[in-house]
């Protein structure tokens, strides 16, 4: 039997290992970023800036254990600085930006240089130069910046549309004060929707980002910006995985407009709207969810001049398919004022196409007042729920002019149990206007049993679509 020595045993072993895939690739596999850094890196820059908040000191008195007119009063009245008025205090907030021409514009996010009395860039050579604001926008989160220099490094713009979810992309800030970290990681997801911030179809990334990021670059693997940082979501104030960046696209539109218009405008449509769940796509006759529910069409608006309705679901809107509601405010906003869009819609079981001559999205939005429960005047065993007619002192404090139950309290049912709240006006039943009590326990007795209904309430913040799953009679 032929004996092979130890040593070229091992090595056959290795090279079947490395043959079969049981060795893992070599490290030059993985993406090289250092080109990228030497390449755009001296075009991010660090952004400080420099405000007096003012305080009052009114109600400090409090603080002083010792009676009027004592030593130690006097002395902690010099502590407190009990004069009264107001005093002014320092401020400072820390953030990162980049160079978009060599003229010395640069990007960076609203947040960083709000309200701000001094604004300082300072570049990768050490320079610190004053910057004016040009212009910024609260509702995207971006600022346009201006320092007086020639010659400045700048970045490359990419394109936000043609990235993908599992792309490696890389950051370049000043977390902490610390100037051009570096960090990487890949596209987590695109088109997020981020509470109060319907505008913005952020790019949700697991880039270590942390404060003082805000404001710098997303690159992409060809070294183009492809987004600005601006939050992240966390328990604890650090990095937790989640990184949530402005798309550059929507940005350099919002750039284009400061620099022309010395403003920003977006389209609006007029109406409120909310996802449609399993059960409302059931209600509705809806293969599956998807699209977005109208729970209100504001008067005047575009919305209400092209016909749409409460209940309508706008499935498409100027050719693009709505997977969910959050998808529709992004691409409104972005259309031309007195631009035409055509949307088809569902509305009842049955799909149509209307035009929409696109406005201009309000500075402010309105805010519903509260509501004021009355006494309950009939009481719906099959959901659960005692309602009232709507006083007329409480109609025009909601600016409701007709229709509508008032829901005085709750009992265990299909109500509760589908989301309804004390307090809630409800406005329709399966697409039907409620006129009043008897309307309504007429309206509820014709409700199929088993079924799921689409039923919409007014409530504080505004109106919203629930699916009641209504109960099997007895």
């Amino acid at each position: 039997m032929l004996r092979l020595p130890g040593r070229f045993v091992a090595i056959l072993f290795l090279l079947f290992l490395a043959h079969s895939g049981g060795l893992h690739a070599a490290p030059s596999s993985l993406p090289d970023f250092t080109q990228i850094v030497e390449s755009y890196g001296p075009a991010v820059v660090n952004i400080s800036t420099s405000q007096k908040v003012e305080k009052s000191n009114e109600g400090s008195r409090e603080k002083i254990p010792f009676p009027e007119g004592t030593p130690f009063d006097e002395l902690f009245r010099r502590f407190f600085d009990e004069r009264g008025g107001q005093h002014e205090f320092p401020a400072s907030s820390l953030g990162s930006g980049f160079i978009v021409s060599p003229d010395g514009y640069v990007l960076t996010n609203n947040h960083v240089i709000q309200n701000a009395d001094e604004v300082i860039v300072r570049l990768s050579d050490r320079r610190e130069l004053v910057a004016k604001v040009i212009g910024s926008d609260a509702r995207s989160d971006v600022a346009l910046l201006k320092v007086e220099a020639n010659d400045l490094p700048v970045v490359k713009i990419g394109d936000s549309q043609k990235l993908r979810v599992g792309e490696w992309v890389l950051a370049i800030g000043s977390p902490f004060d610390f100037d051009h970290t570096v960090t990487a990681g890949i596209v987590s997801a695109l088109g997020r929707s981020l509470p109060n911030e319907n505008y913005v179809p952020f790019i949700q990334t697991d880039v270590a980002i942390n404060p003082g990021n805000s404001g710098g670059p997303l690159f992409n693997l060809a070294g183009e910006v492809v987004g600005i940082n601006a939050q992240i979501y966390s328990r604890t104030g650090g990095f937790m995985g989640l990184s949530f960046t402005i798309p550059i696209d929507l940005a350099m539109n919002v750039v284009e407009q400061i620099k022309s218009e010395g403003h920003v405008t977006r389209g609006w449509l007029g109406v409120m709207i909310q996802d449609v769940t399993r059960e409302l796509a059931e209600s509705f006759g809806m293969e599956r969810p998807g699209g977005a529910l109208i729970s209100q069409v504001l008067p005047n608006s575009p919305a209400e001049l092209a016909g749409l309705a409460v209940g309508d679901v706008i499935l498409s809107f100027d050719g693009r398919e709505l997977e969910s509601s959050s998808a529709l405010p992004p691409v409104v906003g972005r259309m031309p004022v007195d631009g035409r869009a055509e949307l088809r819609v569902l509305r009842d079981g049955a799909v149509q196409k209307l035009q929409v001559v696109i406005g201009e999205l309000p500075s402010q939005a309105s805010v519903m007042n509260g509501v004021k429960i009355e006494p309950g005047i009939y009481q719906d065993e099959r959901l659960g729920v005692d309602v009232a007619e709507l006083t007329a002192e409480l109609r025009e404090e909601l600016a409701i002019a007709s229709g509508g139950v008032l829901v005085q309290a709750l009992n265990g049912g299909a109500a509760a149990e589908g989301g309804v709240m004390i307090g809630d006006i409800i406005m329709m039943i399966n697409n039907v206007a409620v006129e009043g009590v008897d309307h309504f326990s007429h309206l509820v007795g014709d409700l199929v049993p088993g079924k799921a209904v689409a039923v919409l309430v007014q409530r504080r913040n505004g109106p919203v679509f629930l699916a009641l799953r209504i109960p099997d009679d007895e």
